[in-house]
């Protein structure tokens, strides 16, 4: 079923606010109209977002009993564990949390994060004893914990306090914890729910600061919370929360940070991709930037992203982010190879409303890409396995983008069935027996197929239409300012119509890149379709003459020149 476009309708321009100069492009008023941004102050508070505006932390149901419990740990120089999650957006918390710490006068924290592949997600209760048997009295987890209760109460047990700090959805019953800070919990009212785990430790970091700051028994010093917002950065931008209030906010800030940091193995793997000496974009760090270090996690080669993160020694950083780009390439080997067997093996595939596919073959540490990329191919929730030796299969599941249903639920359709499972709406994790894949499949296809009324093809909203003369240098200036760009504030969208191809140039990795032609001015312009699908390859292929495309707009740096191109989303050809 071909995707639906849709313009997003506005009858409206944006008047140019007083705090711009000069005038803006009519596209940028257009673009903004067609958001819901109609007057000129919700205009200057999108484009010029300021830190004073920021929600309290002291909001947050528990972060006041959280401060006092860390005050007393101060003052009785107690050790203290951040237990964080091995994702980036746990170890973006965990960078920011003992950075921030230790900032502020606290000298015994350490750190600990689960392996992905021998250990797993999850705030384990072995880590508990682990970390007692080293005098740790104060536990402080990041982006985890919220249904971890075996862990909690071997904490309970061993005298062991437990601050709490995560934004996952919790369950009916929570953990018995010190204190919980998420935001995401029900009597929680401080509508930041839109925080990721790194952005609930930087508001407790905010609030630890103020705490100190407030009471006279503790140090004072002027240690500046934005040293951390490329912590933040990254971890909101990979964990993929709404770009919305606060997280806008900091992130506008944290992209400067990020592209100005000191810290060396971020300068060195900024370097190593030629992203230094200029301005980043949300894409440039979620697309880019991150991937190579989730790399590291997935394929557990001895180097770890907080490794990267924490590193101040610049020859040592050269030599780990060659490390973190081998690794990369063996991700992507591995991720390729699982992709084709994946789409071989769902070739019988008798459900028509999502796709189970479990190999030993799939690597544990890629089944939530191979899910990603099945979703964009079926255009149906992917659920994709890694088979182990013991017959037991860690998975994980993807919901297509723009597609209402939530993952949870639907697994939580088979609970009984499964070792665990937990996660997002849009993106989860589960483990469950081989022998009990069958159960599985039938509860899944009963919950969806309960859901489907009928068949409900892709919208892809559109902000503007325009034509390529249209696409130029000062157009580009105004559309970076109006980002940054992503979850809950999507990139834009441009519709160019009567578009011709001119040529196209198959690149490494099977993406296309593209000549684009407007016959009505002679303009043309540069074009990238990544991973095209079946539908747009054959499009492409067998159907010549005019397109209509839809596309994102994105600077092309290469051999020392920046130059406009579109990233195309969709294309089909005109009727």
């Amino acid at each position: 079923m071909n995707p639906l476009w849709k313009l997003r309708e506005s009858d409206t321009e944006v008047a140019t606010p007083e705090k711009v100069e000069g005038q803006w492009p009519s596209l940028i008023g257009k673009l903004l109209a067609a958001r819901g941004f109609t007057q000129p102050q919700e205009v200057e508070k999108l484009l010029f977002p300021k830190l004073v505006d920021l929600k309290d932390p002291l909001l947050l149901k528990g972060m006041s009993q959280a401060l006092e419990r860390l005050g007393q740990a101060y003052l009785n120089k107690e050790k203290i564990c951040i237990y964080a999650d091995f994702d980036l957006d746990g170890t973006s918390g965990l960078a920011l949390l003992k950075t921030g710490m230790q900032a502020l006068g606290f000298t015994e924290v350490l750190h600990y994060q689960p392996k992905r592949l021998s250990e797993g997600y999850g705030f384990h209760a072995a880590a508990v004893e682990e970390l007692k048997s080293q005098g740790v009295s104060l536990i402080i987890t990041v982006d985890v914990g919220i249904t971890a209760h075996a862990a909690i109460d071997k904490a309970r047990e061993l005298g062991v306090d437990v601050i709490l700090t995560d934004h996952h959805l919790p369950a009916e019953t929570l953990p018995q914890a010190y204190v919980i800070i998420n935001p995401n919990q029900g009597t929680c009212e401080s509508g930041l729910g839109y925080l990721c785990g790194a952005g609930v430790a930087f508001y407790l970091l905010r609030g630890l600061k103020r705490y100190f700051h407030d009471h006279a028994e503790l140090p004072k010093n002027n240690w500046d919370l934005k040293e951390v917002l490329d912590y933040f950065t990254i971890g909101t931008l990979t964990d993929m929360v709404p770009l919305v209030d606060d997280n806008r906010v900091l992130v506008k800030h944290g992209l400067v940070k990020l592209a100005e940091t000191k810290r060396a193995g971020l300068r060195a793997l900024l370097e190593e991709l030629d992203l230094q000496d200029r301005a980043l974009t949300s894409q440039d760090v979620a697309i880019r930037f991150a991937p190579k270090l989730n790399a590291l996690s997935r394929m557990e080669s001895g180097i770890l992203p907080i490794d990267i993160f924490l590193l101040d020694d610049v020859s040592k950083a050269r030599d780990m982010v060659r490390q973190v780009m081998k690794n990369n390439s063996t991700r992507v080997q591995l991720q390729s190879d699982a992709e084709t067997e994946a789409q071989e093996l769902l070739k019988e595939w008798p459900h028509k409303d999502f796709v189970f596919v479990a190999s030993p073959n799939f690597h544990r540490g890629v089944v939530g890409l191979i899910a990603t990329k099945l979703t964009q191919v079926y255009n149906k929730p992917a659920f994709v396995g890694s088979v182990g030796d013991d017959g037991m299969i860690v998975g994980s599941a993807r919901l297509p983008q723009g597609q209402e249903a939530c993952l949870v639920e639907a697994m939580g359709s088979a609970a009984e069935l499964m070792s665990r499972f937990g996660g997002h709406s849009a993106a989860a994790g589960f483990e469950i027996a081989e022998t009990k894949v069958a159960q599985f499949v039938d509860r899944l296809s009963g919950h969806f197929s309960d859901l489907r009324e009928k068949p409900k093809p892709l919208e892809i909203f559109y902000d503007v239409q325009a034509s390529l003369p249209e696409v130029s240098a000062s157009l580009m200036k105004w559309y970076d300012f109006v980002g940054p760009f992503g979850a809950g504030f999507a990139i834009p969208l441009i519709h160019f119509s009567n578009i011709q191809i001119l040529s196209k140039r198959e690149l490494k990795g099977g993406h296309l890149r593209l000549k684009l032609f407007d016959p009505d001015s002679n303009a043309t312009m540069e074009a990238l379709l990544f991973t095209p699908t079946p539908r747009q390859v054959e499009t492409l292929h067998t159907v010549p003459g005019f397109y209509d495309i839809l596309g994102e707009l994105q600077w092309n740096y290469f051999a020392g020149q920046k130059t406009i191109q579109i990233l195309i989303r969709d294309l089909k050809a005109m009727s």
